[in-house]
C-alpha cells in the first residue's frame, strides 16, 4: 500500500471574510495575522474573528495558522506570551514565527512553523529548526527545484512550505533593511514601506545615467501553477499563496484556480492526498490574470531567467486584451478576441514606458468609448486590470464546499434509526421512537427527498439506503427533525474528532549552524540572545533596528540588475560598457551602491555614506 503524503494548499486571509472564502474555495489551511506582531502590520485581526475562523475551518478539517512573525522588543515579550495563550485557547493550529525569543516564553503546546523571514535556504538551517521543535519550515522563495529536493532529502520528515503565487520581495525575506534605513519602518517589524517598488535611475561610476526612472528592483508576481507537480516531487508539502493584504475576490479566484490544478494532480498521483475534507463546486471559471498581478514569473524554481522583473511599473497590468487599431473622436477600436464590458479598467504603457489607464464607459463590439479619451497610439497593447463582470461575480456567492455523507434509515424495535457516516469515517446515529403504521401511498420517494435536504449544512448526501421491511408512514415533520438532529450530532462528532496537533516545545542545546551572528540574525530581545547562546553562538550583534552597522548591506538579492541588462560575465559572458560601481538613485536623491557577488550569484544593495 502506498504511503500517502498530505498536500496542503495554504491561502491568505486579510480578515475573517477572506479566511472563510478561502476555505469555501478549496484551501486546506489559511494563514491570518494575529492581533499584533505580524509581518503585515496592516493585517491584524481580533481574537474573536480568529476564533470564528477556526470553528469554520475545523468543520472541513482545514487548519488555521496565525502569523506572529516579527522580531520583538523586550517590552513586547510579555504581551506576546499572553496573546499566544489566547490564540491557543481559540483553537489555532500553529503559529508562524520569526523571533527565536518566542521559544523561551512560557508556552502552550501549540505547533510552531518557521517563517520565511528566518531566511531558510539550507539543509543545515532546516535541520536545526526541526530539531528545535519547529513542525513546518517556510522556505526562501529564491530556491530552485534542485535546492528544495536537496533539503527534502536531508530532512525527509520535516514538512516544507513553498510559495507558489503572489508578490515577490526582491531581497531574501528577513534580510531587507532598506525600509528601516530610509524611512525608519522595519520590514522585520511588519512595516515595510515597499522601497523595492520605487523608481530609480541607474548611474555608473562616472555619473553617466544608464537608465532613467525605472522600477529596477520591482519584480513580477510569482506563478508556479505550471510547476506544482515538480514542486511536490521535489518535496514540498505545503503550497502557499501570498496575499494577506489582498481583497476577497483575489483570495476566491486564486485559491480556486490552484485547488483545481492541485486536484488534477492528486487524481493521477496516488502517493499524494488532500490535507482537508470536502469537495468544492464553483460558480465561475478561475483565471489568474483576472486578479492583481504585475505579470507572472516562475522566478528561480527552474534556474535564473530573464523574465522575472517588471521595470516599467510596480502596478497591476492584468490580462492582455488586444492592440489599438485606430482612434476616432470619442472612441477607439481594438484588434483582439476578448470581449470588453462597460466599466472595465484598461491600462497601457505609453511611449515613455509609463503606465496609463482609463475606464470604459460603453462598449459596442470592438469599439471602446472611454469616460475620458486617453493619449494612446495605434498598435499600443491594451491590458484589462479591472474586469467589471468578473468582479460582480466575485462579490456574490461563488463557491460551495460540501462534505460527503452516506445516510441509512433503518427500523428498530421501538421505531426508526437514522445513521450518518461522513467521508472522514465519523459515524453517528439518532433514534425516532414511534409506533409503526403502514402508509396508504408509497413513501420511499418522500423519505429520500426529506432526508436529502442538507442544503444549508456543510454536508451533501452521496448515498442513501432505506432498510425497511414495509411501507411505513413517518410524517415529513418528524423526518425533518430526525435529519436535523442527525446533522447536529455529526457536526459535534467532527468537532470532537478534529485531529488537533499537540506540540510541546523541547528544551534543546544543539549547535546552531553559525558560531557568530551579525545584524543579519535579527536578534532584538534578551530571550533571542539567550536562545542563540544556548545553541552555541559565541558572538551576537544586535538587530539592525537597534544598531545599524556602518556600510551595512541593505538588501541581498538573487535578482541581478547587471544580468537584467545583459551584462552578466558568468551567464551571458558579456561585460558592461559602463564603469562600475553602479548606483541606484531614488527620486529624492538618495544613492545606493550595487555590489555583485558572482560567487554567490547575488546582488547587494548598499547605502552610500
Amino acid at each position: 500500500m502506498i504511503r500517502q503524503r498530505p498536500i496542503e494548499l495554504l491561502a491568505p486571509a486579510r480578515n475573517l471574510e477572506c479566511g472563510m472564502e478561502a476555505i469555501n474555495h478549496g484551501a486546506d489551511a489559511v494563514y491570518i495575522g494575529a492581533p499584533r506582531f505580524g509581518a503585515r502590520a496592516a493585517a491584524g485581526n481580533s481574537l474573536e474573528d480568529i476564533a470564528a475562523l477556526v470553528r469554520y475551518a475545523h468543520l472541513y478539517n482545514a487548519r488555521i495558522y496565525v502569523t506572529v512573525n516579527t522580531i520583538l522588543k523586550d517590552d513586547e515579550l510579555q504581551d506576546t506570551e499572553a496573546m499566544i495563550w489566547d490564540l491557543y485557547r481559540a483553537g489555532v493550529d500553529a503559529l508562524i514565527v520569526q523571533d527565536m525569543g518566542i521559544t523561551r516564553l512560557k508556552f502552550p503546546p501549540i505547533p510552531l512553523h518557521a517563517s520565511t523571514q528566518m531566511d531558510n535556504r539550507t539543509s543545515q538551517k532546516v535541520k536545526f529548526l526541526a530539531e528545535a521543535g519547529f513542525r513546518q519550515v517556510v522556505l526562501a522563495r529564491e530556491l530552485t527545484l534542485e535546492e528544495i529536493a536537496a533539503i527534502h532529502r536531508d530532512c525527509p520528515d520535516t514538512p516544507l512550505e513553498v510559495f507558489v503565487h503572489g508578490a515577490l520581495c526582491v531581497s531574501y525575506s528577513g534580510q531587507c533593511y532598506a525600509s528601516q534605513a530610509c524611512y525608519g519602518r522595519s520590514a522585520n517589524r511588519g512595516e515595510c514601506a515597499q522601497f523595492c517598488r520605487l523608481g530609480f535611475d541607474l548611474v555608473d561610476a562616472d555619473g553617466k545615467v544608464i537608465v532613467r526612472n525605472k522600477h529596477l528592483l520591482s519584480l513580477k508576481d510569482m506563478n508556479q501553477s505550471e510547476n506544482l507537480e515538480a514542486l511536490l516531487d521535489a518535496g514540498a508539502s505545503s503550497l502557499k499563496i501570498e496575499g494577506r493584504l489582498k481583497d476577497v475576490s483575489y483570495v476566491k479566484n486564486v485559491t480556486a484556480y490552484y485547488r483545481q490544478r492541485l486536484d488534477a494532480i492528486l487524481k493521477r498521483r496516488k502517493e499524494y492526498c488532500r490535507a482537508s475534507s470536502g469537495s468544492v463546486r464553483l460558480d465561475f471559471r478561475p483565471q489568474l490574470d483576472k486578479s492583481f498581478s504585475r505579470g507572472f514569473t516562475d522566478y528561480f524554481v527552474r534556474g535564473r531567467n530573464a523574465g522575472i522583473f517588471s521595470f516599467d511599473t510596480p502596478k497591476s497590468l492584468g490580462e492582455e486584451m488586444g492592440t489599438v487599431k485606430e482612434i476616432r473622436g470619442n472612441y477607439l477600436t481594438v484588434a483582439g478576441v476578448k470581449p470588453f464590458s462597460n466599466g472595465d479598467g484598461i491600462c497601457f504603457l505609453d511611449e515613455q514606458g509609463r503606465l496609463q489607464g482609463f475606464r470604459v464607459n460603453r462598449v459596442e463590439n470592438n469599439k471602446l468609448f472611454p469616460q475620458e479619451m486617453p493619449r494612446v497610439k495605434p498598435k499600443t497593447v491594451l491590458y484589462r486590470n479591472f474586469d467589471q463582470e468578473f468582479e460582480k461575480q466575485m462579490q456574490k456567492k461563488s463557491a460551495e464546499r460540501k462534505i460527503a455523507v452516506s445516510m441509512t434509515l433503518a427500523e428498530n424495535n421501538f421505531g426508526f434509526t437514522l445513521s450518518l457516516e461522513d467521508e472522514d469515517d465519523n459515524r453517528i446515529s439518532v433514534v425516532l421512537p414511534r409506533v409503526k403504521e403502514l402508509a396508504r401511498t408509497p413513501q420511499a420517494d418522500n423519505l429520500r427527498n426529506q432526508l436529502g435536504k442538507l442544503g444549508n449544512t456543510p454536508f451533501e448526501c452521496t448515498r442513501l439506503d432505506l432498510v425497511l421491511t414495509d411501507n411505513w408512514f413517518i410524517p415529513s415533520s418528524e423526518i425533518a427533525d430526525l435529519r436535523r438532529r442527525a446533522v447536529e450530532k455529526l457536526l459535534e462528532a467532527r468537532r470532537i474528532n478534529y485531529p488537533a496537533e499537540i506540540a510541546v516545545l523541547p528544551v534543546t542545546h544543539h549547535a546552531f549552524p553559525e558560531k557568530e551572528l551579525t545584524y543579519l540574525g535579527n536578534v532584538m530581545n534578551k530571550e533571542a540572545f539567550g536562545f542563540y547562546h544556548q545553541h552555541g553562538v559565541k558572538r551576537i550583534a544586535p538587530a539592525f533596528e537597534q544598531e545599524a552597522p556602518r556600510e551595512a548591506v541593505l538588501m541581498f538579492c538573487k535578482h541581478c540588475i547587471r544580468y537584467s541588462m545583459g551584462w552578466c560575465p558568468q551567464h551571458q559572458k558579456v561585460r558592461s560598457p559602463y564603469r562600475e560601481p553602479f548606483y541606484l538613485v531614488s527620486g529624492d536623491g538618495r544613492r545606493f551602491r550595487l555590489q555583485f557577488d558572482c560567487k554567490a550569484c547575488q546582488m547587494k544593495v548598499m547605502a552610500e555614506e
